[in-house]
């Protein structure tokens, strides 16, 4: 049987699947992953963990937007395969949820109900100041540097490097994974903590890799997968 006739029989015979999925499943509608040949990372000038971090937001703001507006803004991209593949195991009763490194709100946008952003999202924006909610067309409409009516600098609620995630992400993610049997990872290295450390709360029946690359987890899967993410769900 090869890997993806066992993810098959994996999935029928799950009631309790949890979706862990970073870049590679947002590369597929267009979106740029963070240091690919042609990834957000060749935009910048400097280190991606300078110029998306928090002290450079507050220390060169104008900067922080000009990058940020130019790389982020994908409202126009919409839900690939994957997403809707995903979505269609949570209408079937199958998926309880998934959780994602990505910003980029496609999970939402799919109709997927229980989704956990580790990162934030760039549809969720908020004044420093009186910490009043903004959507996107606050940022991505913006010239200059966004700003509140109060005069405050609008800021996205997207984790930028030298911050915490979101409160109550890991604890919530810990539980659904520790009720799992099995977890599907999509499209992710799984190099970055703390989401790839996650993975060591499953302790389910089955542990299923899909991406592109080799992953540091892949010795200890059940299921190994080097391939485009549409291949493997067009089969599935």
């Amino acid at each position: 049987m090869n890997e993806v006739d066992k993810l098959k029989e994996a999935i029928s015979k799950s009631n309790n699947i949890v979706c862990l999925t970073g870049a590679g499943v947002s590369t597929e509608s267009g979106i740029k992953d963070f240091r690919g040949k042609d990834g957000i990372s060749s935009y910048a000038d400097l280190p991606l963990e300078v110029v998306l971090s928090s002290d450079y937001f507050y220390s060169n703001t104008e900067e922080f937007y000009e990058y940020y507006i130019k790389c982020f803004n994908c409202l126009d991209k919409v839900p690939n395969i994957t997403h809707l593949f995903m979505k269609k195991l949570e209408d079937e009763g199958k998926l309880k949820g998934v959780i994602t490194q990505n910003v980029d709100g496609l999970d939402t946008k799919a109709g997927i109900k229980n989704v956990i952003e580790l990162h934030g999202s760039i549809y969720h924006n908020y004044c420093t100041e009186c910490f009043k909610e903004y959507g996107t067309d606050a940022v991505f409409n913006s010239k200059g540097i966004p700003k509140c009516e109060c005069g405050g600098v609008i800021k996205p609620h997207v984790v930028l490097y030298g911050e915490s995630l979101p409160e109550g992400a890991i604890e919530k993610s810990v539980e659904l994974l520790s009720k799992a049997d099995l977890l599907i990872v999509l499209g992710t290295s799984l190099v970055v903590y703390p989401a790839a450390g996650l993975i060591r709360y499953f302790r389910g029946d089955t542990l299923a890799i899909i991406n592109m690359d080799e992953t540091p987890y892949d010795y200890s899967a059940d299921i190994v997968i080097h391939d485009k993410l549409s291949n493997v769900i067009n089969k599935l």
